[in-house]
């Protein structure tokens, strides 16, 4: 039998002219450059045995699933797993450099990077998408399945299966907008991690990607 292979995609750009941290608030949808983002990962996914396609229930995740379902003639499940990690600050205008974190009225949501104070705790996320990651690999056994999902959660996942540390500096995240990081299955362990980003070329010409909030 062939080996198994999860792919857990990050959704593309999305429409946030407002600049917030979107989080899981509803209607935040792909932009038109996102939406090209979302079939540049179907394409650079045509020739590999996809049969079992998943995303996060929330809007952004559910589109950039879309091409990769037709592509191979699949419905798009739903996995509530996979979706993005709560956030004090959801809804909020919000990122690294703006004074925000210097605020002294913040202070007490930031008194713990670790766990961390402002959202979900990071070995929550992890066990969850693990979870999800598990299913699918069940569901595809012996060939490959798509995991649609958001970049806190892939990027903790990750951190989680290579026994990291999970609190992390976010800069520095490995995950890109319609980014692939693949897990590559033995039987139930993990052999392997690979990672692609097949829309590099269009977060290159987006004003927006590099401070995507709420992603």
């Amino acid at each position: 039998m062939s080996a198994t292979v999860v792919h857990v995609l990050r959704h593309g750009e999305v429409y946030n002219p407002e600049g917030i941290l979107y989080g899981r608030l509803p209607g935040f949808r792909l932009s038109e450059l996102g939406v090209q983002m979302a079939k540049a990962a179907a394409q650079a996914l045509a020739e590999r045995e996809v049969v079992h396609v998943v995303a996060s229930p929330l809007e952004r995740a559910q589109q950039t699933a879309e091409p990769i379902a037709a592509q191979f003639g699949l419905p798009v499940g739903v996995d509530d797993r996979l979706i993005e990690s709560a956030n004090w600050f959801e809804g909020k205008k919000v990122s690294p450099g703006d004074g925000s974190f210097r605020d002294p009225r913040n202070w007490w949501v930031l008194r713990d990077p670790v766990t961390p104070s402002w959202g979900e705790a990071y070995r929550a996320i992890a066990e969850r998408m693990f979870a999800a990651v598990q299913a699918a690999r069940i569901a595809a056994e012996g060939r490959e399945a798509v995991l649609v999902s958001h970049q806190l959660p892939i990027w903790t996942l990750r951190r989680y299966v290579e026994r990291k540390r999970l609190w992390h500096d976010p800069r520095r995240r490995q995950c890109g907008l319609a980014s692939l990081t693949s897990f590559h299955f033995d039987g139930a362990k993990v052999s392997g991690i690979g990672y692609t980003e097949p829309a590099a070329h269009l977060i290159a010409i987006s004003p927006t990607a590099r401070t995507a909030k709420g992603a």
